[in-house]
């Protein structure tokens, strides 16, 4: 099997049978062990020197062809908490129990199946035609990306002193443009992001003698609408910057003042000065409005989530792209400016102290736009990530997927 680095091939049925398989048997976070078995299998099969169990899941496996540059190219596999809503026969209906003992409905809402099963292909790919290519694949299988600590997990449990240190990463994420279609931006490309869970301590008492209390639902909402002034008042307008307060509980009865109330808040941001200028922010309103209302005990803030700014390097992405570009054609390449969706493949790059070229790689039906860009009116409209009715089509996002990740590592390891 020979073929040049720009000619599309098409994937095998069984290759769209495992997507499905993977689709309808969702695992979350930490948990993927039927997926990384399903990956081991076929990594050794295709003659990959496999490795499992790093950073507790993941999967790396490793193929030397000659002399040249090494290439880490990186899958997650983890899914979601979050009940499947589309209509597909291959749909999953997986319930599990999660780390906090939580009965939950787990889907692939934001594709991460799609992802593993394009890099199972791109490697049978690679594999079977070593003519193209030279040097060394490192293919980085990674769980938990959901949580912000996949990467992190493999870079502490030592991917980079047991495997070859990459020259480059690559990656891509499904996405709701059309199906055909590759994206990618230079520089600070998707946003950092911070979780904090901010607990309240107030005074409880009888609905009837709220003069017996320090009311922590008052607090609560005295502190959510001081928050919201942060982005506004407190942040440059030249900056992008997002302050969401996601979940807010206090109490279960009407007639009783509850003792403490929990708000959840999420940030987005491009830039580290106004990423701690925000927290710094967040810490003094908190504690500002809990002295305020007389609170008994200060106030916690709990960080319970965090993902570092993904930065693509203009340099390497230019060359994924114009690769592409010969590939499917310049009309087929859009820049989607700065994202505010979060992702932690930029900690692989940063360990190894490699130059990151991440792209997104359409996924919804053609037929839903018009004109096929990032001004298209059903970018509004079609289901995105992590919706209960997000789902690819299959083709031909599959089949791009797979060969984009092909001519990717044959633009960064090419034949001598």
């Amino acid at each position: 099997m020979t073929s040049s680095v720009h000619e599309t091939i098409a994937v095998d049925l069984d290759l769209i049978d495992l997507y499905k398989d993977l689709h309808g048997n969702p695992e979350l976070g930490f948990h993927e062990h039927r997926t990384s078995s399903l990956v081991e299998g076929h990594l050794t099969a295709l003659g990959f020197d496999t490795t499992t169990g790093v950073g507790t899941t993941g999967v790396v496996g490793v193929l030397k062809n000659g002399a040249g540059p090494t290439a880490l190219l990186r899958a997650d596999m983890d899914a979601l908490p979050v009940r499947e809503e589309t209509g597909l026969d291959y749909a999953s209906t997986v319930t599990t129990t999660d780390d906090q003992g939580k009965t939950v409905s787990v889907s692939h809402a934001c594709g991460h199946d799609l992802h593993t099963t394009c890099l199972l292909g791109a490697a049978r790919i690679l594999s079977q035609d070593t003519t193209t290519w030279s040097g060394t694949l490192v293919l980085v299988f990674q769980p938990a990306e959901e949580l912000g600590a996949g990467a992190q997990a493999m870079v502490d449990d030592g991917l980079f002193e047991q495997f070859p240190k990459p020259d480059i990463v690559l990656g891509q994420h499904v996405s709701p443009l059309p199906a055909g279609t590759i994206a990618g931006h230079a520089g600070p490309s998707y946003a950092g992001s911070d979780s904090l869970r901010v607990r309240l301590v107030g005074k409880g008492a009888h609905g009837s003698m709220p003069e017996n209390s320090v009311d922590p639902v008052v607090m609560a909402a005295e502190t959510v609408l001081r928050l919201q002034t942060v982005i506004s008042r407190e942040v440059p307008s030249t900056a992008t910057a997002v302050l969401t307060v996601g979940s807010i509980h206090a109490g279960d009865a009407a007639n009783v003042i509850p003792g403490e109330a929990e708000l959840q808040l999420n940030i987005r941001s491009y830039d580290a000065v106004v990423r701690q200028r925000i927290l710094d922010s967040v810490d003094r309103i908190v504690h500002g409005e809990a002295a305020t209302a007389g609170a008994p005990t200060p106030p916690t803030i709990t960080e319970t989530e965090h993902f570092p700014i993904v930065v693509n390097d203009p340099a390497a992405l230019d060359k994924t792209l114009d690769a592409f570009a010969e590939w499917l054609g310049t009309n087929k390449i859009l820049d989607p400016g700065a994202g505010a969706g979060s992702e932690d493949v930029g900690i692989l790059a940063t360990s190894a102290g490699a130059p990151l070229s991440y792209w997104l790689l359409g996924g919804t039906d053609p037929s839903l736009f018009t004109t096929g860009d990032m001004t298209d009116p059903a970018l509004r409209t079609v289901p995105s990530n992590h919706s209960p009715h997000y789902a690819p089509v299959i083709e031909p996002t599959l089949t791009i997927g797979v060969n984009a990740l092909v001519v990717a590592a044959r633009t960064w390891l090419p034949t001598p």
